[in-house]
């Protein structure tokens, strides 16, 4: 019953800090990612920035995730995202402090109030998220809290065969500490929970059956265990967010490696900060109340820990770059732009749901960045006589089109899987606008791929256009063009700095150029200027452009929130 106990306990904790970590990310992850994005102007700011975000939604993950994002979008230097990293570790160590809070008194009957409030806050609209935190902050306290009690009830302290196990070890032996630093990242492995670990070892330690130097030992393991854990999450990520994780790695090996040189000075410093006695027995008088310090020993270790390697190796950080850029070097097929690769939604990468938001957006901005150098293709396809040549580039112009369909269907399955959390109206209306923006997207390719059909079958009949067609089309799709320029820098601006009216005019000015153009076409044809199937032809092609253009209007509404165009 005890064991059941143990594990469920472990268990509360963790979907505790969950919950109450993905409703901090629900209250302000937009305003979080802006603070993030003006904020690291430099090592120090980025730093303290990492800190403060990762104190504030209690996950390092959530403020890596963040910062892989912006250096995918060019808007953060790897540099800069490292200095976040190293502020990030610093950050998550708050959370070994509100641990050691939970174990020095027992807060349970604090949490049914919590609770009652949460519930009734949950059933308010505008408070809900509200609601949602106190839960997660409540159910963490309720876990630890019976994580401490079990730990009474478990009596280890008294337990000969425990106490003889862990006597085994030699405490002053340099094997010993390395025997528990691996067995702490190999239990966080397989927790997948540097909190439940750090939980574990604070109820070894506040028993009496473990001594400080090895639970000490079991936190610098847990510091290496999450690293491999996000390592081998974004080994099918792209460069950018594997040189982060392995940059993370980097920190905390560099750290235990000095760390284990002065390793029992500075434990014993550590201890004198907090007041602990190392050296005081069972017997004494004061030992109860010594023992209850240990819990608050291990946050101090763990938030000094961090801090001094911060110290050391924020005037690294050019060299930190060159290292994991030396170690991880680009994919072969990242270098293929014509291979259908999403750059930015990645399968193995964890997520938080409000922050896949952010990844999926930047994808369909590379999605729509792609589809205008498709037209860019099908514009130099328009004067190609040369048949081998032709043949060429309609084959691209074809792979293209397959992308443009496949990007649609796995961005849209993305978002489908974001979408089963439970999120913000805020975010859903963004999913929604997103499935619109992608659908029109794939729209304009097939458009795109309609023209360089229309000129394929111009040149398998021998055909050609006259040129003023030519000078027509090429005014109209330098429009089109212009169109779709406008678009990607909708797509990438915030909303209050772009101009949507510019956008409308040149539809409009596509428009009026069509009508014009149809009108032309009736006549040269009853001019025999050219013929029939050559001018069915040329108004496809003009037609074609016509259409993509709304497709663009579209995508603009959907980006703005925009309901009809104005008049």
């Amino acid at each position: 019953m005890i064991f059941f106990k143990l594990i469920g306990s472990l268990a509360l904790l963790m979907f505790g800090m969950k919950s109450m970590s993905d409703s901090l990310q629900k209250m302000a992850g937009s305003q979080l990612r802006h603070v993030l994005q003006a904020m690291t102007t430099n090592r120090f700011t980025g730093m303290l920035t990492g800190m403060f975000v990762t104190a504030a939604v209690q996950s390092s993950t959530a403020t890596t995730v963040m910062t892989v994002s912006f250096v995918n979008a060019g808007l953060l230097t790897l540099a800069q995202a490292i200095s976040v990293i190293m502020g990030a570790n610093i950050g998550t160590t708050l959370t070994a402090w509100i641990m050691s809070a939970g174990f020095s008194f027992n807060i349970t009957d604090f949490v049914y109030p919590a609770f009652f409030i949460a519930i009734i806050l949950i059933y308010s609209k505008k408070k809900r998220f509200i609601g949602d935190f106190l839960f997660g902050i409540a159910f963490m306290f309720l876990g630890l809290g019976t994580l401490r009690q079990t730990g009474i009830d478990m009596h280890l302290g008294e337990n000969q065969a425990v106490l003889d196990f862990f006597q085994q070890f030699d405490p002053d032996s340099f094997l010993t500490t390395i025997a528990f630093l691996l067995l702490g990242g190999v239990l966080t492995l397989c927790v997948q929970s540097s909190a439940a670990v750090m939980a574990i070892t604070m109820i070894l330690c506040s028993s009496g059956v473990l001594p400080i130097y090895q639970g000490i030992a079991l936190v610098m393991g847990e510091n290496i265990g999450t690293t491999v854990t996000s390592n081998l999450a974004a080994m099918t990520a792209n460069t950018q967010a594997r040189r982060a994780a392995f940059a993370h790695m980097f920190f905390n090996l560099f750290g235990v490696c000095w760390i284990l040189i002065v390793f029992k000075p500075f434990v014993d410093m550590v201890c004198s900060f907090v007041g602990y006695d190392g050296g005081m027995v069972k017997t004494d008088p004061g030992f109860l109340a010594n023992a209850a310090k240990l819990s608050f020993v291990l946050a101090a270790f763990h938030t000094c820990f961090n801090v001094a390697n911060t110290f050391i190796l924020i005037w690294f950080i050019p060299q930190i770059e060159k290292l994991v850029c030396r170690v991880i070097k680009t994919k072969k097929s990242e270098g293929e732009e014509e291979d259908f690769r999403l750059h930015f939604i990645t399968a193995g990468f964890m997520k938080t749901p409000e922050l896949s938001v952010l990844e999926a957006q930047k994808e369909i901005q590379s999605f729509a960045e792609r589809i205008q150098r498709m037209f860019t293709m099908v514009r130099e396809l328009v004067r190609e006589n040369d048949e081998q040549a032709f043949v060429k580039a309609f084959s691209r112009i074809e792979k293209y089109e397959g992308i443009s369909d496949n990007m649609e269907i796995e961005i849209a399955k993305y978002l489908d899987e974001v979408s089963d959390a439970h999120l913000s109206d805020d975010t859903k209306a963004k999913i929604r606008a997103m499935l619109r923006e992608i659908s029109e997207l794939e729209s304009i390719g097939d458009s795109c791929y309609n023209i360089a059909r229309t000129l394929n079958r111009r040149i398998k009949g021998k055909e050609n256009f006259t040129e003023s067609q030519y000078a027509h089309m090429h005014q109209m799709m330098e429009l089109t063009d212009q169109a779709l320029t406008q678009m990607n820098s909708i797509l990438v601006n915030y909303r209050e700095k772009n101009d949507v009216n510019k956008a409308f005019n040149i539809e409009n000015e596509i428009n009026n150029y069509r009508n014009q153009l149809k009108s032309q076409n009736i006549n040269d044809i009853d001019d025999h200027l050219y013929t029939y199937a050559i001018g069915t032809m040329y108004m496809d092609i003009i037609n074609e452009c016509e259409k993509l253009g709304d497709y663009v209007v579209n995508v603009v509404e959907a980006r703005m929130g925009t309901k009809q165009r104005p008049i």
